[in-house]
């Protein structure tokens, strides 16, 4: 199986808790641009790129037929931020569980269509 580029874009975003308003108005799109990104298996290399220099994380690892990880050293990589409460970390595991057991089920439903 391939791999879904929208579905692993969003899952970097929501795991390290990134704004999507933020990103998409320092992207000049709108929130639902990027909300369609998330559902297209591939998204161009110059997006992607774009996406991971807004918000300064190394795609290179993800998509290393895309990238190397010389590519996104032109980017000050900060450490990842963190959220202060354990509620917080609580409630982002819990959507990520469940973006996964619903992108499971999606699947499945799809192959069975």
């Amino acid at each position: 199986m391939e791999k879904h580029h929208g579905k692993i874009i969003e899952y970097t975003l929501r795991k390290n808790d990134y704004n999507i308003s933020d990103l998409a108005k320092s992207m000049k799109v709108n929130r639902r641009t990027l909300y369609n990104w998330f559902t297209h298996e591939k998204i161009k290399k110059e997006i992607v790129f774009q996406i991971g220099c807004i918000i300064r994380h190394d795609f290179s690892q993800q998509f290393p037929e895309m990238f190397s990880s010389e590519d996104f050293t032109i980017i000050n990589m900060p450490k990842k931020r963190r959220i202060a409460s354990d509620e917080g970390n609580f409630w982002k595991n819990k959507y990520l569980s469940l973006l996964v057991e619903y992108n499971k089920i999606a699947e499945r439903h799809l192959r069975i269509v």
